[in-house]
């Protein structure tokens, strides 16, 4: 089946703490059913000092999210839409419920 979400493509987040911010999907996990989204879902780490890393501190990282608690932006408006697919042209294309535009990729 083709993904409906893919490396590239702009999301909205629909739930948890980062709810209603939009980022670029960096990482996409299509065997965990998760994508990595730049700017959200940031997890802290503590780490000690090592020989790899003298100062240690604080390490921030960005942690997948599912894929259910994202949907793509829509090309026109921003908000969030699902994703249908068509054939235009002779191509399998993936086309924004909300508007019926193409969305690139």
């Amino acid at each position: 089946m083709a993904a409906k979400i893919k490396k590239g493509d702009r999301v909205v987040v629909l739930s948890g703490k980062d709810k209603g911010k939009t980022g670029t999907v960096t990482l996409a996990l299509p065997r965990e059913e998760k994508v990595v989204v730049s700017g959200v879902n940031i997890a802290t780490r503590h780490r000690k000092p090592s020989q790899a890393n003298p100062q240690g501190g604080l390490e921030r990282s960005e942690a997948p999210l599912h894929v259910s608690k994202v949907a793509i932006a829509d090309p026109a408006s921003g908000k969030a839409t699902r994703v249908r697919f068509e054939q235009r042209d002779g191509k399998k294309v993936r086309v924004a419920v909300k508007s019926g535009e193409v969305i690139n990729g």
